[in-house]
């Protein structure tokens, strides 16, 4: 249902959805009888919603509208209810209320059935269309209200959430909070009812029918009913106030009484379990004598399901229990406790409540205060097995997976503990055997278990029984017993505790959990530790361990109680105090004999916890005695400590600082603590100079990292500490420290220049962080050694960097360039005034250096070379800030200036090691920026120093290879004069690095564009790179750069219009200079009129005089004429005279000098001055023509006509140079005039036609065309054999795109009779004449070369003679036809032709075989498949237009040569891999809406010289118009193709035809047949353009014919259907026929529609003059040759078609008649 787009069955006329069903229902009106509604109702509104229009009266009141979607309302289908929903919501917000009135009366019986649909989202859809309704209507829903309350609380109560609460929404829409417990007391006895039936009297058959709903459905739509019901009797109990609830009583009686109810206790659904202890809860809670009389089942319903642990059932459960331990008094004679509870209770603790501890446990405490006393009789009993399997639980898997699981068991036994020792807090012996039993028996077990147990450490155990003994303390002045359970408690926790620290291999958890114990007992109000611990399972994260997992745990561990240190609570009581000061002496004396007798790690570990928590006591912890000496804690730390560390292994040396500390407290004099602190210092020392003098790799040794780790700690407590600085302060600065430290550094230096390798780089990161923190910490604003070390662990440091800096085997150097990096960052970071230090600038600027160069030169990774960066912005930052006022006397940014300016210029910089030098350097004057915002004078000074000089700009400036100018200068943009280069200059190939001109740009660009002189520079440089041709990739990545940099932009923001307002007075300018020349051509398009006008009098005045002596007159007439031109192109307003008196200047320069115009010169051996006095005059004649024809004369004509045909003589004498730039312009600019007077004689303007005089247009056409193409056809031929190399620097492509330019002017007639040298090939066959032939075997190969601009001229030269080719064919075809033996005749296009086509088809193949068909296969732009390519499609286009120009009769046997050559199905297969997925044309831009989208079909291709710009769409739009072409001109071809290719492929073909092609085609084909002016004899021809028909009419004589040509949608891929229109006076035999033969004529033949109407009336025609048919195919002229049935039976005497008859005799290998069967002569 629904399914709208599904395929139809035939015939099948019903609707395909119920949408469509019910609108069918609407329309027929009184013939369709009323749609029947839900039910019976126990109201009188009707119970449907009448069909019939006009029915009665009140069902007038319901929108036609609402009457269709309510219908839609009633059916099956799901996904129609669903919108139908929808579109009601919709209708009910949008419509007015008095619409939306008239829903109301058929709204509740409609809403009744959908709130309990099975589908989810139609449920929700409802009661959010409801929610509209109900804020349309208002207080109009109260008539109604009774009929839908139930069901809208069930809705309310609905087991899918979104639905329940659009239920909500749309309840509270209705009815405030004040006033909801109205409404329900309001609907309540029918609220009752419904909830009455669904849970009594409703089964999954009743709800839904069984016949068509399936098993699962029903059973899923009762369970949700169910609940629903039972959660929505909770909700009304709820909020029903207590009189109403007291008044139904009697029906509440009514609905629990049956046995169904009470066996819902039992069901076998979680969800209707857990609803349904629901309800008893609210029923215990708010009608408890209700519940009192069913007592009996509702404590069994509810104390014997006890040991229901499902998740959903278990929270509800345990609030009915709850309620029916306070609701009911007698509850536990209902049930046996003891049997049927208990037991049961017992499994479910011992279980850890199955993995449900969080939602159980909290309710013990109340259950068991709950209890009566025969139930828990035995007490000692009772409580042993309580708490044993409550502890029990503990071991449960889910309980040691979950801390929150085993929180939730351990506060539950504690408080539960707490209690029963409250309640039996007597004296007599049963009292006391519990009290005994809860201590020794589950207490302090469960402490000893936590011991050993690390996620019960972290558990808040230690915390509830910290807080237990506060409140046994609290009473114990009240009552001795709790003075005896602590006097007990503190024995046995002593017990316990020794148990584990009397042990020779004691664990070092069990050690470690009793010093967390005994410090929360000595902190017991440490708010910040219970913080942390929470705060700690708030960030509980689940990470990946790795290798040095092991030690970051131990090491976070040891560093847990530090924190400790700084809590020392005065709550804590005199009793405890004592109690813990007595155990804590016990277990330190127990250690001390450990220590000393074993020399146990552990131990020694827990006596630094005793230590930390209890510092206050080091006296009396028993570390010593007086014998050994007179400060025991002396004494200990220096024989037995030091000692240990001096072992082999010791590497978790962290504790020991606070035991060092500790003991430094305890010292009385500063000599004891010096003592201590240069004693370890010493013995690292002694290591030190022992290694170093066997050269062993001390810095690998476990004993000198561990006495390293000690001093790093000892230094990081001190820094943080005020307090411990204090301790340590004269060794800190004292001379060991510093000499040690120093020698470390050297030594940590030297191993990374050995190459250490990386996998010992982890053992070294003590050493070095000792060194970082030893120089980046400061105390009372000084460094935290001495002044002097400092000084030379930096300089040591700046050494090995320099050093590492030059070494090659860089690899093995990151190790230590990453150490350093993080020791220099954080000493320039920390440390105030450090760059005031010699060596510290030197190493900041070793620093900047290595993250000034590329990393393929320093080889270092990323992460170093981040490091890098921070510590140089660091230092940077922190020199700037320091020195402010001094900074004259920082010599690093001198020193970086002269290294980065020798860098640009000297050193070989390729683009990436340019970008990351030119970041460097940002970065810095960033960085500096930031540190003076207010005080520039630095960063000037710096920009300055970085600057080129003069001379040096001057320098680099002359190194660049001048290839720049040629494209600028060929272009008219640039007139420049000076001395031609030679030809090797052109072949200049760019060196692997960037030239420093461009260098030095692109820093300073990107830095800073400030001096004028630099901004010129920078300008020059993008120039420079914008006109390079046959550049390397490295350039053109430059440029790019550039480009991204928008240096452009920036600069013209910051000198805007610089150039106008520099030059106003332009007089200055004369006598003209080049560079004046080249400035005024600048300023030309930005001078305002006057000035403009100005100019063009200085520059004629100065051309009239150019007589005058003391000047050079060449030179001085070229600026002139050049600065016109300039002129004259902006629109500067010039007078016909002055115009004229330049052209008499000119003429006087042909009479007087007329070596200036080069006529029969060597090009090669004149100046660049001369050339351009030409090229200038070229162009003066070109804007004349354009512009201002009128002024030229007779004698003006004769000069210009003349002087261009020399011109072009000498361009054609002068070959071999046009790789001279200015040769090449001078070839350029004569095209340029020949195409000017080419327009001009096309279509003078009107205006001057009347002045020509009179032989000119003669003369013209007679000579001048003739002498100029008789010179540029064979120069085009010539250029490509003189200049083999496209890919030669100095190949002539402008040239060749001037002359292709040119030569779209030549006349057929003289490319017929072309005067080019004969060229034949062997065996070629050919019908054309010589000239042509050599025309087309000359120009051909010239599609494939490749040079762009030569295969466009050779396309447009032949693309003119192609239509005259097939005319040759046709006198050798009618001969042929003659001598037709039947066999289907074939004839090959221009062999020419077909070469090119054979040839490229093996390229192309290669080229796009890999891509398959249907994929657009990406060309680049003019590489070599691209003009491979180009030249193959180029190729077709002229082909399809020799084929369009074929007379029919040709076509066919054209195409016949095709079909066996198998060129065109190469060919479209080609072209699916050429045109794109979305022919879109590109360059149209934003344009209206309205317009329809332009593709490569709806506009044509002209292959122009200009547009580079569209090169890149070339190709594919090529291809896409050789295939419309094709398409257009081909039909059957293609569809012969189409139909035997692949089903992938001809379904994207057919696709894409369809949705780009056929529509452009079908119109096109169309409009042909309105506009065509062909008319026929006896037939009328109409096109329809909507239905895309063509309507033919035959009449003769008493015979008429219609005929309807329909097109299809992929046409012309799919075959035109020819149906029957109207016929008069014919056989419905021959009727047949001639329909069949139409068909045949337009799915066969290539051509167009009116071809094939044209050849089907010429068979009728020749019918109706007695020519009999063909008697195999049934036509009178042949479907493909046209023939008439010429070969006759003698028998017979049928005559048949020679092509039907030699099918005939191939296919039946006979040669009987088909007709008699007799033997055929």
């Amino acid at each position: 249902m629904g399914g709208k787009n599904k395929q139809r069955t035939k015939g099948n006329v019903r609707p395909s959805s119920s949408g469509r069903a019910a609108e069918l229902l609407a329309r027929d009106g009184a013939g369709v009888p009323g749609f029947v509604g839900f039910g019976a109702s126990t109201s009188g509104d009707p119970g449907y919603v009448p069909a019939i229009h006009g029915a009665e009266e009140i069902d007038n009141l319901v929108d036609a509208d609402f009457r269709l979607v309510l219908r839609k309302l009633s059916k099956r289908d799901s996904v129609t209810k669903l919108k139908a929903v929808q579109e009601f919501g919709t209708m009910c917000h949008e419509r007015d209320s008095d619409t939306v009135k008239g829903v109301l009366p058929y709204w509740p019986r409609i809403y009744c059935k959908i709130s309990m649909d099975h589908d989810r989202r139609v449920r929700e859809a409802t009661h959010q269309a409801f929610e509209q309704l109900i804020l349309k209507v208002r207080r109009n829903l109260a008539p109604y209200l009774k009929s839908i309350m139930g069901h809208w609380l069930i809705a309310q109560c609905d087991t899918y959430s979104p639905a329940a609460s659009a239920a909500n929404v749309a309840f509270q829409a209705a009815f405030p909070l004040n006033k909801q417990p109205e409404a329900l007391s309001f609907c309540k006895d029918e609220i009752l009812t419904v909830l009455q039936d669904n849970l009594l009297k409703e089964t999954a058959d009743t709800l839904s029918d069984p016949q068509t709903v399936p098993v699962e459905e029903r059973e899923a739509k009762y369970v949700r009913l169910l609940t629903s019901s039972l959660l929505a009797l909770k909700r009304l109990l709820t909020h029903l106030p207590h009189q109403e609830r007291e008044s139904l009583r009697e029906r509440l009686g009514q609905l629990i009484a049956p046995g169904k109810f009470w066996k819902y206790s039992k069901h076998k659904t979680p969800q209707v379990r857990g609803a349904y202890f629901e309800v008893l809860a609210s029923l215990c809670e708010h009608v408890p004598e209700l519940a009192q009389g069913e007592a009996s089942r509702v404590c069994v319903a509810v104390l014997l399901s006890i040991d229901d642990t499902d998740p959903v059932v278990l929270p509800p459960l345990w609030e009915a229990v709850l309620h029916v331990l306070s609701s009911i008094t007698d509850c536990w004679s209902h049930v046996n406790a003891q049997k049927g509870v208990l037991p049961k209770l017992w499994v479910l603790l011992k279980e850890g409540g199955k993995g449900l501890a969080t939602a159980l446990h909290p309710n013990l405490l109340p259950f068991i205060s709950k209890l009566p006393d025969e139930v828990t009789q035995p007490a000692f009993n009772f409580y042993s097995t309580f708490f044993t399997s409550l502890v029990l639980g503990l071991s449960s898997e889910r309980a040691l997976s979950s801390p929150s699981e085993s929180a939730a068991i351990i506060c539950a036994t504690m408080e539960c503990l707490r209690f029963c020792m409250l309640q039996n807090s007597g004296e007599d012996e049963e009292q006391k055997c519990i009290q005994n039993m809860l201590i020794t028996d589950q207490l302090l077990p469960l402490v000893g278990r936590a011991l050993g147990s690390s996620h019960l450490q972290a558990g808040p155990l230690f915390f509830q029984v910290v807080d237990m003994l506060g409140s046994w303390e609290k009473r114990a002045g009240e009552k001795d017993l709790f003075c005896r359970l602590l006097a007990d408690f503190w024995e046995e926790l002593g017990r316990l505790c020794i148990l584990h620290v009397d042990q020779e291999e004691a664990e070092q958890g069990a050690l470690e959990g009793i010093a967390t114990l005994l410090w929360i007992m000595q902190n017991p109000e440490s708010a910040a530790w219970r913080q942390t611990t929470r705060k700690k399972k708030r960030e509980l994260k689940i990470c990946f361990s790795d290798l040095d997992g092991k030690e970051e745990k131990d090491e976070e561990l040891q560093r847990e109680p530090q924190n400790k240190t700084t809590f020392q609570s005065d709550d804590c009581s005199p009793l405890r105090t004592r109690h813990l000061g007595e155990l804590v002496k016990q277990l330190a004396k127990l250690n001390m004999v450990h220590v000393r007798e074993r020399s146990s790690a552990r131990h020694l570990h827990f006596l630094s916890l005793l230590l930390r928590s209890f510092s206050s006591q080091e006296g009396d912890l028993g570390l010593g005695d007086e014998a050994l000496s007179k400060n025991m804690a002396v004494r200990f730390l220096l024989l037995k400590v030091v000692t240990w560390l001096k072992q082999d292994g010791r590497s978790d040396t962290d504790f020991v600082v606070e035991m060092v500390f500790s003991v430094l407290r305890c010292c009385g004099s500063g000599d004891e603590k010096m003592l201590i602190l240069n004693h370890l210092t010493y013995y690292i020392k002694l290591i030190l100079t022992q290694r170093t003098r066997v050269r062993i790799p001390w810095l690998c040794n476990v004993e000198y990292l561990c006495l390293i780790c000690t001093v790093f700690c000892i230094l990081s407590q001190a820094c943080a500490e005020p307090a411990y600085m204090d301790l340590c302060q004269g060794w800190v600065k004292g001379s060991v420290l510093g000499e040690k430290l120093v020698s470390l550094a050297a030594e940590l230096c030297e191993m990374g220049l050995r190459g250490t390798p990386t996998s010992s780089a982890p053992k070294h990161a003590h050493s070095w962080a000792l060194i970082s923190l030893s120089l980046s910490q400061q105390h009372n604003n000084e460094t935290l050694i001495g002044k002097e070390y400092v000084e030379k662990i930096i300089d040591r440091l700046h050494a090995t960097l320099s050093e590492a800096k030059g070494m090659s085997d860089a690899g093995n150097m990151e190790p230590l360039v990453s150490f350093i990096s993080d020791v220099a960052a954080n000493f320039f970071s920390a440390v105030r005034g450090c760059l005031l230090l010699a060596s510290a600038e030197d190493l900041l600027f070793t620093v900047f250096q290595l993250c000034a160069q590329d990393q393929t030169v320093t080889r270092l990774s990323d992460a170093v070379l981040h490091k890098l960066r921070n510590a140089f912005f660091a230092g940077v930052h922190a020199l700037v800030s320091f020195l402010k006022s001094e900074v004259k006397e920082a010599k690093f940014f001198l020193y970086v200036a002269v290294w980065v300016k020798n860098q640009l210029i000297n050193s070989p910089l390729g683009l990436k090691s340019l970008e990351v030098l030119v970041e460097a350097v940002q970065k810095l004057v960033e960085t500096v920026g930031m540190a003076q915002p207010g005080d520039p004078s630095l960063m000037w000074r710096f920009i300055n120093s970085l600057t080129p000089t003069g001379e040096e700009w001057t320098k680099i400036r002359q190194s660049l290879p001048p290839q720049w100018v040629k494209s600028p200068l060929l272009s008219g943009r640039l007139r420049i004069t000076c001395d031609c280069p030679c030809a090797d200059v052109w072949k200049f190939r760019m060196p692997a690095r960037l030239p420093a001109h461009l260098c030095v740009c692109a820093l300073l660009g990107q830095v800073v564009c400030t001096a004028l002189h630099n901004t010129a520079e920078i300008l020059y440089a993008l120039q420079w790179c914008a006109e390079m041709e046959c550049a390397p990739p490295m350039v053109a990545e430059y440029h790019k750069m550039l480009q991204d940099w928008d240096l452009a932009t920036k600069i013209h923001t910051q000198w805007p219009d610089v150039n106008v307002k520099m030059f106003m007075c332009f007089s200055s300018f004369f006598p003209l200079s080049e560079k004046s020349v080249s400035t005024i051509q600048v300023l030309c398009p930005s001078l305002p009129r006057e000035d403009r006008e100005a100019l063009v009098d200085l520059a004629i005045a100065e051309l009239l005089n150019w007589q005058e002596e003391g000047k050079d007159h060449r030179y001085s007439v070229t600026s002139c004429l050049a600065i016109l031109h300039c002129c004259l192109k902006e629109d500067t307003p010039v007078a016909e005279e002055v115009l004229s008196a330049v052209i008499a200047t000119i003429m006087e320069w042909r009479n007087s000098k007329e070596e200036w115009f080069l006529f029969s010169s060597h090009l090669g051996n004149v100046s660049v001055g001369e050339l351009m006095l030409s090229v200038e005059m070229m162009r003066f004649f070109c804007w004349l023509l354009s512009h201002s024809s009128a002024v030229l004369q007779g004698a003006q004509w004769d000069l210009l006509l003349c002087s261009m045909l020399a011109w072009l003589e000498t361009a054609s004498d002068n070959l071999p140079v046009f790789w001279n730039p200015w040769v090449q312009l001078f070839v350029c600019v004569n095209c340029e005039l020949i195409v000017r007077l080419s327009e001009f004689f096309m279509a003078p303007p009107s205006d001057v036609v009347g002045t020509l005089p009179a032989e000119l247009c003669t003369e013209w056409q007679e000579f001048f065309v003739e002498g100029i193409h008789s010179l540029l056809l064979p120069l085009l031929v010539r250029i490509p054999d003189e200049f083999t190399d496209p890919d030669d620097p100095l190949f002539p492509v402008p040239v060749l795109r001037s002359v292709g330019k040119a030569l779209m002017y030549i006349p057929v007639q003289q490319l017929t009779n072309n005067k080019l040298p004969a060229r034949f090939v062997a065996g070629q066959k050919s019908n054309l004449p010589a000239a042509l032939q050599t025309l087309l075997n000359t120009l051909s190969p010239l599609l494939l070369f490749r040079a762009r601009p030569l295969q466009l001229a050779a396309y447009h030269v032949l693309n003119k003679v192609m239509t005259g080719l097939p005319e040759c064919d046709g006198e050798s075809d009618s001969s042929r036809a003659e001598e037709d033996d039947g066999e289907e005749p074939s004839l090959s296009p221009p062999a020419a032709l077909m070469t090119i086509l054979t040839a490229t088809e093996e390229l192309l193949e290669n080229i796009l075989g890999g891509v398959p068909v249907g994929e657009f296969a990406v060309v680049q732009p003019l590489s070599v498949e691209h003009c491979c390519i180009l030249g193959y499609l180029l190729s077709w286009k002229l082909l399809l237009t020799f084929f369009k120009a074929s007379p029919s009769h040709l076509r066919v046997q054209y195409s016949s040569h095709l079909k066996k050559s198998r060129s065109l199905h190469k060919l479209l297969l080609y072209l699916f891999r050429l045109m794109p997925e979305n022919p879109t044309l590109h360059c149209q831009g934003a344009e209206a809406p309205s317009k329809e989208t332009k593709t490569f079909f709806t506009e044509t291709l002209s292959p122009s010289f200009c547009n580079t710009d569209a090169v890149q769409w070339e190709v594919p739009h090529l291809a896409c118009s050789v295939y419309y072409c094709t398409l257009k001109d081909l039909p059957a071809m293609v569809r012969l193709w189409w139909n035997s290719q692949e089903k992938r492929v001809s379904s994207a073909v057919d696709r894409f035809t369809s949705r780009y092609v056929s529509s452009v085609l079908s119109s096109q084909e169309i409009a042909s047949v309105q506009s065509s002016t062909h008319s026929f004899e006896n037939m009328t021809v109409k096109a329809r353009c909507a239905s895309r028909e063509v309507i033919a009419t035959y009449s003769v004589d008493d015979v008429f014919i219609e005929l309807v040509i329909q097109l299809p949608q992929n046409y012309p891929l799919g075959c035109i259907t020819v149906e029957s229109g109207r016929r008069v006076g014919v056989a419905m035999q021959q009727w047949r026929n001639w329909m069949l033969q139409l068909s045949t004529y337009l799915t066969h033949q290539n051509g167009s529609i009116m071809e094939g109407l044209a050849l089907w009336k010429n068979n009728v025609d020749k019918r109706f003059e007695g020519v009999e048919d063909c008697m195999i195919c049934f036509s009178v002229i042949h479907g493909s040759n046209y023939s008439l049935p010429k070969k006759a039976c003698h028998t017979c005497k049928k005559k048949f078609h020679s092509a039907c008859l030699y099918k005939w005799f191939t296919s039946s290998n006979k040669s009987t008649c088909p007709l008699c069967r007799e033997t055929f002569f």
